[in-house]
Formats: C-alpha cells, sequence, structure tokens
C-alpha cells in the first residue's frame, strides 16, 4: 500500500528531507507540501525537474494552516515534520493536528537524513536562531585558512524565490548576490564570508552540492541556520548557545537534539549575558551531554563613530530572523545604543508599512525596534519606506550586512558590529584543533593535518 504524505516544512529543511528521503521511494506518495515561518514561500510547486519520476507536475505548497483539510483531501496517511526553532509543546501541538485527522505523525531522525561527504566536514549549528552561528563560522574559517586548509562553507538553504534556479548556488563575489536575485537574509549570511575571500553553496539539492563543495575543499564547514541539524554528518559539531536565553536549551527542537550531538558546546555572549544564565546554561550541557566540551565566548558590539549615537533620537534595526522565530526582544542595536547614550530610542511602530505591520502583529514580543525583514523585493521596499517614514535622527542597524547597499535610507546611518572573541581559555582554536588531531580516516574521508 503506497502511503499518501504531507511534509511540514519553511523552504529549507522539508526539500532536503523529500530529496533523500521520499522522491523516487515506491511505499509513499508525497501529495503536498505545507509551509510556514517564512512570508509568502507557499502557493508554489517544487518544480517537477527535482521530483523525480513519480511526480510529473512537480508538488504544490500549501500555507501550513491548511494542513487538517490537506490531509482529508487527500487521504493522508503520514504527516513528516520537516523545520527547526519550534517548541516541543508547539510541535506536540501540531502532531495532534495530524493524528486527530487519522494521520500518522514522524521526525525523522537528525543522523538519518545526514549525507556522507568526501572530505572533512565541520559543522556550526544552535540551540536557538540568534545565538551566534555566522560569526562563530567566520572564526572557525578563519581558524582552519591559518592551517593552510581551503575552506568552502555550505549554508542551509534559503530558498525563498524561483526554485527552479536555486538548484545549486555559488557565492564567491558581490556579483553573484545580484546574479540569485538574494534577499536581505541571504546575503547577511553570505556577504560577510565573500568578504573573507570564502566560497559559499547553497541551494535546494544538497547532493549535488556537496559535490560541487568537495571539488575545491580541504574541508568543508556546514553553516546551519535557523538551529537545524546538520544535512552533512560532521566530523566535528560545534554548538551555541544563549544565555540571554538560559533553557531553552531544553525546550526548542531541534536545539535540544543539536545538543546532545555536539562535540564543542559554545556558550556566547558571556560578555553581555547575567551570570545565572550562564550558570544554568552550562548545568544543561554538563547534565544532558558530559562530553562535550566548553568553550566560553563573547559577542562584543563595535561602532565606528559611537559618539555621534550620544543624545539623539534613534531608530534601531536589527536582524530579522533573531528577533522573529529567535524571539529575541533585542539585539546588539539595542545594546550598542544604550551603551553609547542614545537620548531616545523611537518606536517604529507608527510608520510600520505593509508586512512590516503583520510582522508586529505575528511577534509581539518585539520590543521597539524594527526587524530587518527582506524576504523578497516587496518586502524589501516596505523595509526602505518605514526606516525612511521614521522620525529620528539616526538609524542605527545592526545587521550582517552594510544595510545601505540594498536600501536608500534619507537618514543619517551608523552600523553596529558584533564578531565572535573568545572569553578565555580553553579557545575556539585549541579546542578545534584538539579535536581535529582525533579524527581518524574513515569511510574515505582524511583527517585535517595540523
Amino acid at each position: 500500500m503506497v502511503e499518501n504524505v504531507v511534509i511540514m516544512g519553511a523552504a529549507g529543511r522539508d526539500f532536503h528531507n523529500f530529496n533523500v528521503y521520499f522522491k523516487d521511494n515506491p511505499r509513499y506518495h508525497v501529495a503536498a507540501f505545507t509551509a510556514a515561518q517564512i512570508p509568502s514561500i507557499e502557493q508554489r510547486f517544487y518544480p517537477l525537474e527535482f521530483s523525480g519520476s513519480l511526480y510529473p507536475e512537480g508538488i504544490p505548497i500549501y500555507p501550513e494552516n491548511m494542513l487538517a483539510e490537506l490531509i482529508d483531501r487527500h487521504g493522508v496517511d503520514l504527516v513528516a515534520f520537516s523545520y527547526s526553532d519550534v517548541p516541543h509543546i508547539e510541535l506536540m501541538h501540531k502532531a495532534s493536528i495530524a493524528m486527530a485527522r487519522g494521520a500518522d505523525f514522524i521526525i525523522i531522525g537528525a543522523t538519518y537524513t545526514m549525507l556522507r561527504a568526501q572530505k572533512p566536514v565541520i559543522a556550526v549549528c544552535a540551540v536557538r536562531t540568534g545565538c551566534g552561528k555566522s560569526q562563530t563560522t567566520r572564526q572557525a574559517c578563519a581558524i582552519l585558512r591559518a592551517m593552510g586548509k581551503r575552506v568552502v562553507v555550505v549554508r542551509h538553504p534559503m530558498p525563498y524565490g524561483d526554485l527552479l534556479t536555486q538548484e545549486v548556488q555559488r557565492f564567491s563575489t558581490y556579483e553573484d548576490f545580484d546574479l540569485h536575485r538574494c534577499t536581505i537574509e541571504e546575503r547577511e549570511e553570505y556577504e560577510p564570508l565573500v568578504d573573507q575571500q570564502i566560497v559559499v553553496y547553497a541551494g535546494v539539492d544538497y547532493g549535488k552540492i556537496l559535490k560541487r563543495a568537495e571539488a575545491e575543499a580541504d574541508v568543508i564547514v556546514w553553516d546551519g541556520g535557523n538551529n537545524d541539524t546538520p544535512f552533512y554528518r560532521p566530523d566535528i559539531h560545534i554548538v551555541l548557545f544563549d544565555p540571554h536565553r538560559p533553557g531553552h536549551e531544553l525546550l526548542y527542537y531541534p536545539g535540544e537534539t543539536n545538543m546532545r550531538m555536539a562535540h564543542i558546546a559554545i556558550i556566547n555572549k558571556v560578555d553581555t549575558a547575567p551570570a545565572t544564565g550562564i550558570a544554568q546554561v552550562r548545568e544543561n550541557i554538563e547534565q544532558y551531554n558530559p562530553g562535550a566540551a566548553v568553550v566560553l565566548a563573547d559577542s562584543p558590539v563595535t561602532v565606528t563613530e559611537p559618539e555621534r549615537i550620544r543624545g539623539k533620537r534613534v531608530l534601531v534595526v536589527e536582524d530579522g530572523p533573531t528577533l522573529t522565530h529567535g524571539e529575541m526582544s533585542y539585539g546588539a542595536g539595542m545594546i550598542a545604543a544604550r551603551a553609547f547614550g542614545a537620548a531616545e530610542i523611537v518606536n517604529p511602530r507608527p510608520y510600520a508599512v505593509g508586512s512590516m505591520q503583520e510582522t508586529y502583529r505575528k511577534y509581539p514580543h518585539i520590543g521597539a525596534l524594527l526587524p530587518a525583514m527582506g524576504y523578497s523585493a516587496h518586502q524589501i521596499r516596505e523595509l526602505e519606506e518605514t526606516i525612511n517614514g521614521a522620525e529620528c535622527d539616526l538609524v542605527l542597524f545592526a545587521t550582517p550586512i552594510q544595510l545601505t547597499r540594498v536600501l536608500s535610507i534619507n537618514k543619517p546611518v551608523i552600523r553596529v558590529r558584533y564578531e565572535y572573541l573568545d572569553h578565555g581559555r580553553p579557545t575556539l582554536e585549541e579546542t578545534l584543533v584538539e579535536r581535529i588531531a582525533t579524527l581518524r580516516p574513515a569511510a574515505g574521508v582524511s583527517p585535517v593535518n595540523t
């Protein structure tokens, strides 16, 4: 008997799970994907060109709120949950919807869909969105390159546009961002790495991406987005923790999975987090993954001209996903505004346009901040209109990219940067080099020589 399936996703893990688990498998018929978390990624088709012989018309993608209807319409036997950064309790609410309609509900095992590479893989993941993966990825790349290694980064997928053109994407120049019509979210992840002259791959088909990356790398660094588990089996698994959100490492899927799998556990933001939060996170790591090496790290904020902030009415623009499904109420921009004496933090809500208003309705926990939402060209224009309409003296933005490259802003602008910094010893370099030295050749994978 063929089982009818719905894959619940958010334009990333769902496509990977289909490619490695369901595609060309005659046991299953995938009737639909559902889409959540990211705006405007539904009402598309997973292309027939990627779908295999069993899906000559491709596979439709619907909003997640249609799950119960889809189960009834297609006689669905199995719902496969396939996205990340979800509270455990919310995950079971979703499971209950499926089971109440008569469908089984599964989460595919973390290691089951991991592809094996022919080159060493170092994964950088987290227990929540906004823990500091990106800056840690950059630091790990710098360490490896100092060892003389060719490093290629493979980023967790963000195919929010035309899927047919996003099967395999390679980024090594700024022109590549325009070629692939990158959103703000994509540029935030790729641009700082390209600035380091590091090649970045992303897309839809991570089997094909792996072959391309292996051809030009000694070491592959998996940069895990949205606290997902790696798509490639890691030889070294680095996981970030945020002591501003202590206990979240036990409350979210698949963050807890990452915690339990970590070889190196980095407690980040130690320079700004309360001591109680740091202690709680460390205790949870020691209880649930006592074999992990623990590293403490700072995430210092820097501003080139901090004196310009003092006494000003400031509009703070923060990284979008950190505030939205990362559930942070503030970020590095707010820390900088307070530290350098802003007279007032301007509330952007009265000036919010279009989807910016919807973002505040969907995520009411966000403080007097503007998340840098930019999942489409239309939304980028609405972000620009919101900023330009705000009554303020200065725009302070703490996004990983130079926001003025994609927005035309009619006010003075200052950028806040944040990077990885070791907080004492052991350092990330010491821990990483020690772990690398223990690698042994296996299944054609050669260890990295130190």
